[in-house]
């Protein structure tokens, strides 16, 4: 490949580690560019794991160093997404995006609203929640967020915040803290899966992990200084760009102009 991929492929991946840590659907930056560069979606989607994997190591490490990281919840919630991750990959492994991807852009819609309304919940969380333990139904929905993860990984960050924002009661600043170490441990899961299917470019998986990890490191950093308010806002940002790219806002303006 010429040298300026190799650049492409570092932004991409710094860029995505940048927006997983602080909200999530990095990977609809390092996705579509691995389809463009001629890898098959099924390869793309398990070679996009290798970056996500180093990324969270990296945001797990910052974010405990900082005293942000409740380990104890992030485990318990991770043990369900793990089972999840494991079918949602396999799954994968036949993956047809299209209806998906609709689906998904719809419920991204749904919570830009959620979190436009209810701008305290996101920002304060709820205590009172944080000491009770996760009740069978609160399980049972991070086993369907992990399904999804293991599934595309595009996106998930997003359902992942508002399951512990809304869901279990952190703030956003510490909600991200947990939901970097609950995707460090799904997508080690499903990473397996596809290694075992032979769908790991590695070459590029690493080349993407080291801008991952380097976006990632800033990102986590930058979350606990400038707070939740900060986070919001970016993270709505993140959700309007991504529903509107779903569900085909830009090629439909691009038709426009052509």
């Amino acid at each position: 490949m010429p040298w300026y991929i190799y650049l492409a492929v570092l932004a991409a991946g710094f860029g995505a580690g940048f927006i997983n840590t602080l909200a999530g659907s990095g990977s609809l930056i390092t996705l579509p560019l691995l389809i463009f560069l001629g890898i098959p979606a099924t390869v793309a989607n398990g070679t996009n794991r290798v970056g996500v994997l180093f990324q969270n190591i990296v945001s797990v490490g910052s974010f405990s160093r900082q005293k942000m990281l409740d380990v104890r919840g992030g485990l318990i919630l991770s043990a369900p997404a793990i089972v999840g991750s494991i079918i949602g990959a396999q799954i994968a492994v036949d993956l047809d995006e299209a209806r998906m991807r609709q689906a998904i852009g719809v419920l991204m819609v749904i919570m830009l609203f959620v979190i436009l309304l209810r701008p305290r919940r996101w920002l304060q969380g709820e205590l009172e929640k944080m000491g009770k333990r996760p009740s069978l139904f609160q399980l049972v929905i991070f086993f369907f967020i992990g399904m999804y993860g293991g599934f595309l990984q595009a996106g998930v960050g997003i359902f992942l915040l508002a399951g512990l924002v809304l869901g279990i009661g952190y703030d956003l600043v510490r909600a991200n803290a947990v939901k970097v170490l609950i995707v460090l441990a799904f997508t080690i899961s499903a990473l397996v899966v596809f290694m075992l299917n032979k769908q790991v470019l590695w070459g590029l998986g690493l080349l993407l992990a080291v801008g991952n990890s380097l976006g990632a490191w800033v990102a986590a950093r930058l979350a606990v200084e400038r707070g939740a308010d900060f986070v919001r806002w970016l993270l709505i940002a993140v959700v309007t760009i991504s529903a509107a790219n779903l569900l085909g806002v830009f090629a439909w303006i691009g038709r426009l102009f052509n």
